[in-house]
């Protein structure tokens, strides 16, 4: 064979495996929605027909989609948004409205990025209004276009919902689940959640967590597959299961547990105590007094290899916890707010925090005694 002839071969060799690759990284990316849905149809019907009826016929609906991370719950609902907007009656009445727990901290955020999204900024100008109520209402009001049959609907999506839950009086939750109980704007509110609050009883919880963070979820297929179709070359145009073995290993790696590596002991303390914290309150949210409270109590009656801190060096340990966005507050800090009392939430698991303790070097032992216990030190 000629020169010319391989340098052309190779090249057209090098544009295929482009093509492959840019294809294979479009399905794993979900760059676009799946036609075919599976495991899930029945679920998928009832989206459907729920969000039909808000946006057809006006009536006003509610549903909460539960599920470990990964499982599709993200992929159902674009799916069904992307069916539904194909109805060309619908594609130009239907407003959305997209919010996530992780990012709208608070209802007042929330509030504000609710009117960003509906285009409202102009409508509600400088208003004042007197309470979260009013000021929601106003804007549904501004959305109608006469009676509730020509009212424009709105399809709310709530993302971490569990996280709203959480907002101080819930002033979102409770407004929308009366407008939707009531006959104003027609709308629909999905919530997205992975809590499964399945049971009372937190043996019961933890068991079912373990089981579903095991291998149920598609994201983490997709990233395994993502790093392993990388090692395709020219050279090494096949995927071996060498390839995906070392995939896994990357994908293995918690980087928030990193992170924990990297702690100080008292750091360390600090997250244990909120563990045990979440333990005993099951998950409600807690401040860096009743923190700095546990960490006391281990200090005084367990620990011989942690010294006792002064509160204010305790406190830095526990803002740079915050800054490392371990832990995260639940409502925006406010000027004349005691930093002492501001609520918290911790964003590492029980399974997180363990398995970071386990390759924490020199990791004291009373202190792994104590993140092993099954209560804290009352």
């Amino acid at each position: 064979m000629s020169s010319r002839k391989l340098k052309s071969s190779i090249l057209i060799q090098g544009e295929c495996l482009s093509q492959v690759h840019r294809i294979l990284r479009e399905r794993f990316c979900h760059q676009s929605p799946h036609n075919n849905l599976f495991g899930v149809q029945v679920q998928y019907k009832h989206i459907i027909e729920l969000l039909k009826r808000t946006a057809i016929h006006g009536e006003s609906n509610s549903v909460l989609i539960v599920g470990p991370r990964g499982s599709g719950k993200t992929m159902l609902i674009n799916n069904a948004l992307k069916e539904l907007l194909e109805i060309e009656d619908v594609n130009e009445n239907v407003l959305q409205v997209h919010l996530n727990g992780l990012l709208q901290i608070n209802d007042n955020i929330a509030l504000k990025e609710i009117t960003r999204q509906l285009c409202l900024e102009n409508v509600v100008g400088d208003k004042v209004f007197g309470s979260f109520a009013e000021n929601f209402s106003f804007l549904l009001e501004a959305l109608k276009k006469g009676d509730r049959t020509n009212s424009c609907p709105v399809i709310f999506i709530l993302d971490e919902f569990d996280l709203f839950a959480h907002h101080k009086n819930q002033n979102l939750l409770y407004n929308l689940f009366d407008i939707s109980q009531s006959a104003q704007t027609p709308v629909a509110v999905i919530g997205l959640t992975c809590r499964l609050c399945l049971s009372e009883d937190k043996s019961v919880q933890e068991v079912l967590q373990k089981h579903f963070n095991v291998s149920k979820s598609l994201r983490s297929l997709h990233m395994l597959l993502m790093l392993a179709l990388n090692r395709v070359t020219a050279s090494h145009p096949f995927m071996t299961a060498a390839d995906v073995m070392e995939a896994a290993q990357l994908c293995s790696m918690d980087s928030k547990a990193n992170v924990v590596h990297g702690l100080s002991v008292l750091e360390i303390c600090l997250i244990i105590a909120m563990k045990h914290l979440n333990d005993i309150y099951e998950e409600e949210p807690f401040n860096f007094q009743m923190v700095y409270n546990e960490f006391q109590k281990f200090v005084q009656r367990k620990a011989h290899s942690v010294y006792n801190f002064e509160k204010p060096v305790v406190m830095k340990a526990f803002e740079h916890l915050q800054q490392l966005e371990l832990i995260k507050p639940m409502e925006r800090t406010s000027v004349n707010s005691q930093r002492e009392y501001q609520l918290m939430k911790l964003l590492l698991d029980n399974t997180q925090i363990m398995n970071a303790l386990q390759k924490y070097p020199n990791c004291p032992t009373d202190v792994r005694q104590w993140a092993t216990s099954s209560l804290s030190w009352l």
